[in-house]
This record gives structure tokens, C-alpha cells and sequence, in this order.
């Protein structure tokens, strides 16, 4: 299940949430697809530059770009920022310009930062920080192959095979939430067991 994730402008508050299923198209890549290089990355969050990503046809359509990024396998989504700068070239609305985020089984949700701006030209976006998807009921898993797949797509096309609009500069981050390695699990267990030792100890003393 896929959301559309809009926010209606930079100092709002909430954002605007819509249910909306899957595309129907199922192939991964598009014609610009590559991996998307880090920005920056902390052991929780990661940013990546989006500047010059073009917004070209409707969902799905193969002439879209689309970026892969290796977030780690079954690792979950729990937030997303964005800090864009977008351009919609005439008679195409910035708020049409959409991204996926999503996991290669199109799990996850789309980002709509012009929402609400129905006007050409050149305008900046922010989510002032990181939006929490895990209050939203909105946090997602990718899958074994730990790819989180971006789609730069066009709410309305009005130039086919073209590009519409263009992301002009700034990054999107993600908060991500790795699942443990096999051996922090037996660490785990190991630090359990000497709670279990030491409470057993208490009592017989």
C-alpha cells in the first residue's frame, strides 16, 4: 500500500494524507536510473541530493527517472525531510511534480512538497526537519535487497516524453531503522542472560 504524502506548505503543521494503491506498472527502472549518492549519512539518517532529478511523465511511465539507494536489507523508513528547490515549466504546476519513496515491491509512500502551489515556475519547499511516519501510521519496510527506490513523476502530464518540471537543488533525508545483525542479537541475549544470572544471585543471597 502506497500514500500520497503531501505537506501544504512549509509552516504547516500536519500534512495531508490520501490513501492511493500501487501502480500498476511493475518494472524497476526507468530511463534515468541510477544509485543516488549520499550527501551525508549518521548512524540513523540519510540525505541525499536530489538537484537536477527531472519530473517527466505520469506514474510508471519508463521514460521516468528512478534512483535505488542501498538503505540495508529489511531496514524500516520511520521519517522523511525535504528541503527542495522546484521549477514547473509552463503550463505545468509545481504542485503536479511527485516523488516516489517507496521499497521495490512499491511499498511505501509518495511525496508531495508543491501541494497547493498551482503555478509555473521556480519555488523553494521545506519540511522544516524530519516528519515522523511512524506516528502517521506511515513507516515501511524495503525489502531483502535493502533498496529504497525514488520515482520523479508528473501528477499531470503536459508534455509527453518530456520533462515538466525540474528539481533544481536540495536534498530529501530518511530516518532509517536497520534490523539487528545476527551478532547483536546473541549480544543481546548474552546481556539477558546476565540479568537472569545476576537476579538469581540476588535471591540467593
Amino acid at each position: 500500500m502506497k500514500k500520497i504524502f503531501s505537506l501544504a506548505s512549509a509552516a504547516a503543521a500536519a500534512a495531508m494524507l490520501v490513501a492511493m494503491p500501487a501502480h500498476a506498472n511493475s518494472a524497476l527502472t526507468g530511463t534515468g536510473t541510477q544509485v543516488l549518492a549520499p550527501v551525508a549519512q549518521s548512524s540513523s539518517t540519510l540525505s541525499f541530493d536530489v538537484s537536477g532529478a527531472f519530473s517527466n511523465d505520469g506514474i510508471g511511465d519508463p521514460v521516468n527517472e528512478v534512483y535505488l539507494l542501498d538503505v540495508g536489507t529489511l531496514s524500516t523508513i520511520t521519517s522523511v525531510g525535504w528541503n527542495v528547490v522546484l521549477t514547473a515549466d509552463a503550463p505545468s504546476w509545481v504542485s503536479e511534480m511527485m516523488v516516489d519513496i517507496t521499497s521495490t515491491n512499491f511499498s511505501g509512500v509518495t511525496l508531495n512538497p508543491g501541494e497547493g502551489a498551482d503555478v509555473s515556475g521556480t519555488q523553494a519547499f521545506s519540511s522544516d526537519g524530519m516528519v515522523d511516519l511512524v506516528n502517521l501510521g506511515l513507516s515501511f519496510q524495503v525489502g531483502e535487497d535493502g533498496m529504497l527506490r525514488l520515482e520523479f513523476w508528473e501528477r499531470a502530464d503536459d508534455f509527453p516524453n518530456e520533462f515538466d518540471g525540474l528539481w533544481e537543488s536540495g536534498t530529501l533525508s530518511f530516518g532509517v531503522s536497520p534490523i539487528p545483525e545476527p551478532a547483536t542479537y546473541g549480544l543481546m541475549a548474552l546481556g539477558m542472560l546476565a540479568v537472569v544470572v545476576a537476579a538469581r544471585r540476588r535471591r540467593q543471597d
